[in-house]
C-alpha cells in the first residue's frame, strides 16, 4: 500500500499536512450526521424503553437484549430494537462501547443488507454510530462491513448512502482500512454522490474521497471514475458551498500525472484562474 501525505500548500498560513477533517477549521465537516427526524417515530412502548433505558442501572441488560432482539423473526421487534442501538449510540457516548461489546456489530452489519429500507437505513445509521468511538473501527471493519456498507451506497435510499459514506471516512481513519475500501468498489459510488448526489450527499462524499485518495492507487481509481468533471463543476459554482471541498480533494489527486491530464482535459484550468481571480481570499488560497 502506498500511502501519500496532503501536500504541502499552503492554506490560512498552515500546510495541508496541518489541516484534518476533524477540525473545525478545514474545508471538512465531522461527517458524523445522525438526523433525528430521518424515520418515523418509533412505537410509544419503544420510546418509553428508550426513556427508561437513558436513566436506567440496567441499561447494560437493555443493550443485551436488544442485541437479542436484533435476530428476532419479529420485523417489528427488529424495527424497534435496530432504532434503540441507533439512538443509544448517538446520544450517549458510552454507550458506544457497550454496544459493541454486547456483541451488536455483526447482526447490525446484516441488517445493512436488508431488503426493507428501514431496516437498512437504521442499520447503516448504526454502524456509523458506533464507529464514531476509535476503539470500535478496527472491530467494525473486520466484522466485514465494508463490504454491505458499499452496497448500501450503491443501492441505498438516500439517507443510506449519505451515511454508508459517513461510515466509509470513519473507517478509513484507520489507515489500513483504506486500500480494503477502494477495492471494494466504493470510489466510484462516491464518486457517484459527489455528482448526482444532495448537498449533504455531496459534502459527504468529499470528505470521505478526501480522506480515502491519500492512497495513490485510490487517486488513480477516482480518476478512473470521473471525479475530476464534477470536481471542477462545484469548484466553478460558488454557490455550490463546495469551492473549498472540491479544490481540497483536487489538492490530493495532482500528484499523481492522470489527475493533471483529466483536470486539463475537463476544463479545469480556467476554473482555477477564476477561482484566482474572484474567490474569496479562502478559495484563492
Amino acid at each position: 500500500m502506498e500511502t501519500e501525505n496532503a501536500v504541502n500548500y499552503k492554506f490560512m498560513g498552515r500546510s495541508f499536512n496541518d489541516l484534518s477533517i476533524n477540525d473545525d477549521s478545514s474545508a471538512f465537516s465531522d461527517c458524523n450526521s445522525d438526523r433525528s427526524g430521518e424515520f418515523s417515530t418509533a412505537s410509544s412502548q419503544s420510546r418509553r424503553l428508550f426513556l427508561a433505558c437513558t436513566n436506567s442501572d440496567n441499561s447494560d441488560e437493555f443493550i443485551r437484549q436488544l442485541v437479542s432482539d436484533l435476530g428476532s423473526c419479529s420485523i417489528d421487534e427488529q424495527k424497534n430494537a435496530v432504532l434503540e442501538l441507533r439512538l443509544l449510540a448517538k446520544n450517549k457516548p458510552e454507550n458506544r462501547i457497550k454496544i459493541a461489546k454486547a456483541g451488536a456489530i455483526k447482526p447490525l452489519i446484516s441488517l445493512i443488507t436488508s431488503t426493507d429500507p428501514y431496516l437498512q437505513e437504521n442499520g447503516v445509521t448504526a454502524i456509523l454510530n458506533l464507529s464514531l468511538c476509535d476503539e470500535n473501527k478496527e472491530l467494525i471493519a473486520s466484522s466485514g462491513a465494508i463490504k454491505p456498507l458499499v452496497r448500501a451506497l450503491r443501492t441505498g435510499t438516500s439517507t443510506s448512502k449519505e451515511n454508508a459514506a459517513c461510515a466509509l471516512l470513519r473507517l478509513s481513519q484507520v489507515e489500513e482500512n483504506k486500500v480494503a475500501i477502494g477495492r471494494s468498489g466504493a470510489i466510484p459510488l462516491l464518486v457517484n454522490l459527489l455528482g448526482n448526489g444532495g448537498i449533504r450527499g455531496k459534502k459527504d462524499a468529499s470528505t470521505a474521497l478526501y480522506s480515502l485518495c491519500t492512497v495513490k492507487e485510490n487517486k488513480i481509481k477516482a480518476v478512473e471514475a470521473g471525479i475530476m468533471k464534477p470536481l471542477v463543476e462545484l469548484m466553478a459554482d460558488f454557490g455550490s458551498n463546495m469551492v473549498d471541498k472540491s479544490a481540497f480533494v483536487l489538492s490530493v489527486l495532482v500528484s499523481v500525472p492522470e489527475a493533471k491530464t483529466a483536470l486539463v482535459d475537463e476544463g479545469g484550468i480556467p476554473v482555477l484562474v477564476e477561482i484566482i481571480e474572484v474567490g474569496s481570499q479562502r478559495q484563492k488560497e
